[in-house]
């Protein structure tokens, strides 16, 4: 028995001038069979996702067979047609957005005009993204465009991490996502250096295991990543040894997160050979004016 048809869009009622991405509208439908679109062009961005059923889409002279999980892109200022199984008629939903900002969001989801397709039949939470846009602006208020924009950055990532886990773990693409985990783990070190922050809170916060991150890490950097927080910690001491001269040791040491002063002085002095106190004189007099 095929499914009843049906058409329902909601619109933004609030634009935003000044955001970098402005959703315009949300909707779903479940065509009728054969129900075809264009060949047309939008001047926006327009994204679909399948939730049963079947169609055709054809954009950049390239014809596309589609079916339940599947993801389509349309660019802005790009011909295209898409159309519904005669026997099988895909229902789907979709979101349609602009902006400065539009472009980079679409890029960071791994989709682009040569690559408008994605497969994410095994990810549940996207056409539930997909869902919450439209229910943002059905049930209005001023706050509906800012809830979309949110949503439509949760959509973004969803893909992308969609993305990363569908290039497995061989060949060139593994090596690329041990790269990008790589920049991850020294990004969080970085940025958290300065709080009493753990291996084990960081692995948690990426959502991977301790020994794995560990192992890939020492792998690529030569050292562990409790050795690199550590000396992190003590290079940018260092500095501040250097740049700071009315912090005390004491102060300096908590501000890199280290709260046990004796404990700093220690890894100091096995880094560099000389105790904080030591290097700060040594610094001053050599700035000292001759």
């Amino acid at each position: 028995m095929r499914r009843q048809d049906f058409y329902t869009v909601a619109s933004n009622p609030v634009m935003v001038p000044e955001a970098g991405t402005n959703v315009l509208f949300g909707g779903e439908s479940q065509t009728k069979p054969a129900h075809r679109l264009g060949p047309k062009v939008y001047d926006f961005y327009l994204m679909h996702v399948v939730l049963s059923g079947k169609g055709i889409f054809e954009c950049g002279g390239k014809r596309h067979e589609l079916q339940a999980g599947h993801t389509f892109l349309i660019e802005p200022e790009q011909l295209v047609s898409y159309e519904s199984d005669q026997a099988d008629p895909w229902r789907y939903r979709w979101v349609a957005f602009t902006g400065p900002e539009a472009p980079g969001l679409v890029a960071a989801a791994g989709l682009s005009a040569t690559q408008p397709i994605a497969d994410n039949a095994a990810n549940r939470r996207i056409p539930v993204l997909y869902n919450l846009i439209f229910n943002s602006f059905r049930l209005g208020g001023s706050s509906a465009p800012l809830k979309a924009a949110g949503y439509l950055h949760l959509l973004a990532a969803e893909y992308r991490e969609a993305a990363q886990q569908a290039a497995g773990n061989s060949g060139p693409e593994a090596a690329e996502g041990s790269e990008r985990l790589l920049q991850q783990v020294i990004h969080y070190l970085s940025t958290q250096y300065a709080h009493p922050v753990s291996i084990e809170q960081m692995s948690e916060s990426l959502g991977y295991n301790r020994a794995y991150l560990s192992r890939l890490f020492k792998r690529h950097t030569g050292v562990s990543p409790v050795t690199f927080l550590l000396k992190l910690r003590i290079d940018k001491a260092r500095q501040m040894l250097r740049e700071r001269d009315e912090l005390t040791i004491e102060q300096i040491a908590a501000s890199v997160g280290l709260q046990d002063s004796l404990y700093f002085s220690k890894q100091f002095r096995r880094f560099y050979g000389q105790s904080p106190t030591s290097y700060r004189e040594a610094m001053r007099s050599l700035n000292k004016p001759q």
